[in-house]
């Protein structure tokens, strides 16, 4: 039960400028259990940190908020089971290839079938479901396939309560909206445009509490997807 988003600028911005945000994500959603970040660092390259500190009582997000980007996503950790709570399940995810970094937020509900064979090619190191959506999505991704149909077709895949959230290595983001619980919000921001989830909150008390100033705010369809191009 984590929150997450994804925000774009159109110029290089310092991450902690939106720590404000995130403070406010993290009081109000079901989050505190560890947190991190993606961000592009430079042409065609991901960097990314991650805590199983909750982010108001981690040190080293100072020199975190330090970087400058135009891309981020942040991932604030509430497990489903608390026995994933290790730096192993903290996200967002990173593809090994440096293509995307990935981040989920509900439960997956058929994962252990592609589990198992995921672990069994050595590929799962932690023990959450949503390090086998990581494991699906690096096999799935094409350039020439839309994000947003693979977002769609992970969640077919596996079924469940399931918001999705991807930062691509060319600044691109996408949230992806399947989580009956927790809806997904796209809005601007002074000069972001962020798509985050909604504090499990089913009604618009998001954009009182975390996001006041949020404009042209728009309620993400379940099964669309927000893309910040």
């Amino acid at each position: 039960m984590c929150e997450h988003f994804v925000a774009r600028s159109g110029r290089p911005f310092r991450i902690d400028q939106l720590y404000p945000f995130v403070e406010g994500l993290e009081r109000y959603g079901i989050a505190g259990f560890g947190w991190g970040a993606a961000w592009v660092a430079g042409a065609g390259r991901l960097a990314s940190y991650r805590d199983v500190h909750a982010f108001r009582d981690d040190p080293g997000r100072e020199a975190i908020g330090q970087i400058e980007t135009t891309s981020l996503l942040v991932h604030l950790r509430r497990p489903s089971r608390l026995s994933t709570l290790n730096l192993a399940d903290t996200q967002p995810f990173d593809d090994p290839a440096g293509r995307f970094a990935f981040s989920h937020n509900g439960d997956l509900r058929e994962f252990r079938d592609q589990r198992r064979a995921f672990q069994a090619a050595g590929r799962i190191h932690g023990r959450a479901d949503s390090e086998v959506g990581e494991r699906w999505l690096e096999d799935a991704w094409r350039l020439n396939e839309p994000v947003d149909n693979l977002l769609g077709t992970l969640h077919a895949t596996f079924g469940g309560q399931a918001n999705l959230a991807v930062l691509a290595a060319d600044g691109r983001a996408y949230h992806y909206a399947g989580n009956r619980e927790n809806p997904v919000f796209s809005f601007r921001m002074g000069e972001f445009a962020i798509a985050s989830t909604g504090i499990y909150s089913i009604d618009r008390s998001f954009f009182r509490y975390v996001a006041p100033g949020g404009t042209n705010r728009r309620l993400v369809a379940l099964g669309s997807t927000a893309a910040l191009a």
